[in-house]
């Protein structure tokens, strides 16, 4: 099965990172975008480089930092003085992954020239919009914000990945497995073979969306996102495409958990990583906290 090599791909290629797998699958499944956090060096980039080598499609990467500018990512009009016209340089953003690498060390400006491709799979340059290739998906890596030299994420853009994942320092015995398995040149300069092409990935994003949620289960969806507003006592403090998140990633988290149907645990594995990245803030310092009280009170269907 194509999810199973793609997962088996992932763990052996980042040891130690098995919830981190599960949630990056998951949005790619739901066509979401996923904001990987923790500190340096644990395997964030790592990561999403694996995923890109497994998928077939356009790759690229961008090394966000202060002096990036909106048109290194998205491009721009090149004057040809020979024509008198204009050609049209592609950015990076024209890939079907693009790795945002460290995203939050460049300033909220060019952060949120990624607001359109992230919400609407396409870009306006010079008044002329342009369609990005299907799939599109951005993996961001953000390095701890109390890191020097970041910049916070802007609200808008934090409520356009549909996951957050952290990542943290693996313990003992797994970074004993980690210095054995990178300890030959073969194992540090081998690129991960694909295993899924981008027509089975859309068939898969397709099947995904169309696994059935009850409306029972939609109810107990809107009554989570309703019991953060109450606790935080902030009526637009969860948005609707954050309630959309949690369901399309519950529909995700169903087909990789070979279901035909989303069931409550689906939306409870789920819901602190749709959640977390959209309302923690220095007002909100300890988001786990609410996110799990959040659960406790609300009745399971």
């Amino acid at each position: 099965m194509p999810l199973q090599k793609l997962r088996d791909q992932l763990l052996s290629n980042v040891l130690g990172s098995d919830q981190a797998v599960e949630l990056l699958m998951t949005a790619l499944l739901a066509r979401g975008h996923a904001l990987v956090t923790g500190p340096p060096g644990i395997g964030k980039t790592t990561l999403a480089q694996t995923l890109a080598t497994s998928l077939g499609g356009v790759f690229r990467r961008v090394q966000f930092t202060p002096d990036l500018l909106p048109s290194d990512i998205l491009g721009y009009n090149l004057y040809r003085q020979q024509s008198g016209e204009f050609d049209f340089i592609a950015g990076p953003v024209f890939a079907n992954l693009l790795l945002a690498d460290e995203i939050n060390r460049a300033s909220p400006r060019t952060q949120s020239s990624l607001l359109e491709a992230m919400n609407e799979r396409q870009v306006t340059i010079d008044g002329t919009t342009r369609g990005l290739p299907d799939p599109f998906l951005v993996v961001a890596t953000q390095n701890d914000t109390s890191s020097t030299g970041t910049f916070p994420l802007p609200e808008p853009q934090l409520d356009r990945f549909l996951l957050s994942i952290p990542m943290s320092l693996p313990d003992d015995r797994t970074q004993l497995e980690i210095l054995r398995y990178h300890s030959s040149e073969e194992t540090r300069t081998r690129i991960a073979p694909e295993v899924i092409s981008l027509d089975d990935l859309r068939a898969l994003q397709t099947q995904s969306s169309r696994i059935p949620v009850s409306d029972t289960l939609q109810r107990y969806l809107l009554a989570l996102c309703q019991a953060v507003r109450t606790i935080l006592g902030q009526d637009h403090a969860v948005s609707t495409r954050a309630t959309l998140a949690l369901q399309s990633a519950s529909q995700a988290s169903a087909l990789l958990d070979g279901q035909s149907a989303v069931h409550p645990d689906h939306v409870q594995k789920v819901f602190p990583h749709v959640l977390r990245h959209r309302i923690l803030s220095e007002a909100t310092p300890d988001a786990d906290h609410l996110l799990t009280s959040a659960l406790e009170q609300t009745p399971v269907p």
